[in-house]
């Protein structure tokens, strides 16, 4: 077998019940590069993973890794110890523990015949990795005091502190500032440069262009491309995973926009001082700002998530005051969280349950519920969103990115809201999925409901909203019309910029 590649997979078949996640998928890595993974939600990225991984066991075929075919029953642990690791997009860390701890999980050192556990030997060894990567920590720090950034990092050394050999990392940037990402970046350079081979899945494209060395599309669990990263552009790619080319990403539409329906006043929460906005009937309005500029507490002071410490609401010409999300409910509004899987759903359970939880009382008689309500309820709901499902009853967890958002959106839908509140509405779903959220969106806004959308990423703010609120430092920095968008001055105000 040939040595030219580190990584190789022949042939791999995966199906779960119903679904043929990898469809004979051959995947090559070369020594100390960056191979990215790229493709819809559903295309077979995470099954990929998961079966180099060793999490997943393949139906076929073979992984080989530097010549030597891997056995299918490897467990992860020992595809560890051979030179395999991987860093999900959730975290695995002990936010109590020191780095030295959370680097030597696993395999806590100890000495004498009482086996006492070895501190000082586990702080040498660790002061001596984080040196070695440029990581100016104390090995006594406890992870709590560290920044997701920071966090991933010290996950990434306790990998190759084992002398891996392929790392693969699964969206790490999902929930990092650009400040971070780019401290990340320089750190997968440094692993390339000292030989590790990193298999890099991201839905965000501009990432790829910038870290990789060659990109494979994946789509409908099929390999349909390898490119080298300076031989190909945005569209070809975007046109690789879709099966089509995407003309217009966002479908923005002129829509009449009414009166005032919801305002805020004033309203301080925590970081967020002295805020005030409306939003208009049919409108989508964009609160934009970078990572801890306030745009997101200012909601959660709005909805009760987190104590208003002042200001005042008025819904349709009312004064109103919000205890609680289940209260902003009641009122009409309605909130979909930027961590669906952990706020938006219940995994373990089916599309149907998880569709209609905000509604139990009409689809209930006397505290009974009625199958054929809910039925009635989750598919027709299926089908205004067009979500894909094998049916109403699968477990949600087994669903893509996208239609688990679609999900979410519906069960807010059901409550017939008059503003709803869309956090990251697309975070972590690919290409295609956003467009057709986008245009959920845009349906939305034709029959009278108001969005406002919060968001960190720019394009899109800019792309589908009709008017626009820049967030800085916990404040309002600037109030923008559609017809007035300008990249440069927008980013030059989220970055707190006066002149």
């Amino acid at each position: 077998m040939s040595n030219e590649y580190i990584l190789q997979m022949k042939e791999v078949v995966k199906q779960f019940p119903g679904v043929l996640a990898l469809d004979k998928v051959d995947l090559n890595v070369k020594p100390a590069e960056v191979m990215a993974i790229i493709g819809e939600n559903g295309a077979g990225k995470s099954t990929l993973m998961k079966i180099i991984s060793g999490a997943f066991t393949a139906d076929t075929g073979q992984v080989i890794l530097d010549g030597q075919v891997i056995p299918s029953s490897m467990k992860p642990k020992d595809r560890l110890d051979i030179g395999i690791a991987i860093i999900y997009q959730e975290l695995n860390y002990l936010d109590d523990m020191t780095i030295a701890e959370n680097l030597f999980m696993g395999r806590t050192l100890t000495k004498g015949p009482l086996n006492i556990v070895d501190y000082k030997g586990m702080f040498e060894g660790s002061k001596k990795l984080l040196k070695e990567f440029n990581m100016d920590y104390s090995p006594r720090t406890l992870m709590r005091d560290l920044s997701v950034a920071e966090k991933q990092m010290v996950e990434i050394l306790r990998a190759v502190s084992k002398d891996v050999k392929v790392l693969i990392m699964d969206e790490p940037t999902s929930s990092l500032n650009e400040v971070e990402t780019k401290k990340l970046f320089e750190f997968i350079v440094d692993l390339r440069e000292k030989g590790v081979s990193i298999l890099y899945i991201s839905h965000k494209l501009e990432e790829v262009f910038e870290l990789a060395d060659r990109v494979q599309v994946m789509r409908d669990g099929k390999n349909v491309g390898v490119r080298e990263l300076l031989e190909t552009n945005t569209n070809e790619l975007v046109t690789l995973m879709v099966g089509r080319e995407i003309e217009d990403m966002y479908p923005k539409e002129y829509n009449e926009i009414g009166e005032t329906v919801l305002s805020v006043e004033n309203l301080s929460c925590h970081f967020a001082k002295d805020i005030s906005f409306e939003v208009r009937r049919g409108e989508v309005l964009g609160l934009f700002g970078l990572i801890g500029s306030g745009r997101v507490e200012a909601m959660e002071g709005l909805l009760g998530i987190k104590g208003l410490d002042s200001g005042e609401i008025t819904l349709e010409g009312k004064k109103i005051r919000i205890k609680n999300p289940i209260e902003a409910k009641e009122f009409g509004i309605g909130y979909i969280p930027s961590d669906r899987k952990n706020e938006g759903l219940v995994l373990v359970n089916t599309v149907k349950n998880n569709l209609t939880v905000t509604v139990l009382n009409e689809v209930s008689t006397g505290g009974v519920l009625s199958a054929k309500k809910e039925n009635n309820y989750c598919d027709t709901w299926i089908g205004k969103l067009g979500i894909k499902t094998p049916s109403r009853n699968t477990e949600i967890d087994s669903l893509s990115g996208g239609n688990q958002q679609k999900v979410v959106i519906a069960k807010w839908l059901l409550t017939s809201p008059k503003v709803l509140i869309m956090n990251d509405p697309t975070r972590g779903i690919d290409v295609g999925a956003k467009v057709e959220i986008y245009k959920v969106m845009e349906e939305l806004c034709k029959a009278g409901i108001s969005i406002i959308m919060v968001s960190s990423e720019l394009p899109e703010t800019m792309g589908i909203t009709d008017r626009m609120v820049i967030f800085a430092d916990g404040r309002i920095v600037g109030e923008i019309d559609r017809s007035d968008y300008n990249q440069k001055d927008i980013l030059h105000l989220a970055v707190g910029g006066n002149d």
